[in-house]
């Protein structure tokens, strides 16, 4: 088991600042890549008290900003338009970087494409949902429209 120092939120893991233990293939080829944690150390304590006191002062200003958004984000449909058969069935699949992309062009804002969870894979036109983590506690379900282009 690894221990490591999160420096980003990781769903089903915790957020910036948590020590957790994960498994060895976990932390060396997945979060250390990508930068999502730190090799923990006892001088790592000095970036854990770093890190949440970063957190703590963009918390108090990003809380409302993320409920605003996340009303906004709830408040309208947004529509995707990829290239499909006649069938109705897709050329892929939506990802979730589409979505960020399409509420983007909806002018809800940006959202960060590793922020969205799809519930299932979306393969065919028709009206699904998606979630979208803006912030620790805020969450938005959107309402997408996936529609032949």
């Amino acid at each position: 088991m690894a221990k490591l120092i999160l420096t980003h939120e990781v769903t089903g893991l915790g957020t910036s600042g948590d020590i957790v233990e994960v498994k060895n293939g976990y932390a060396r080829n997945y979060l250390l890549p990508r930068g999502f944690a730190l090799a923990w150390s006892k001088g790592g304590e000095k970036q854990i008290e770093l890190i949440k006191a970063a957190r703590a002062a963009h918390e108090h200003a990003s809380v409302e900003a993320a409920q605003a958004q996340a009303a906004a984000l709830q408040a309208k449909p947004v529509t995707l338009t990829v290239k499909a058969g006649q069938a109705g069935r897709l050329f892929g699949t939506v990802k979730t970087d589409d979505v960020a992309k399409a509420v983007a062009a909806a002018g809800l804002g940006n959202i960060d494409k590793r922020k969205v969870e799809l519930p299932a894979h979306i393969k065919s036109v028709g009206k699904y949902t998606a979630n979208v983590r803006l912030y620790e506690d805020v969450t938005a379900v959107i309402n997408l429209n996936v529609v032949a282009g």
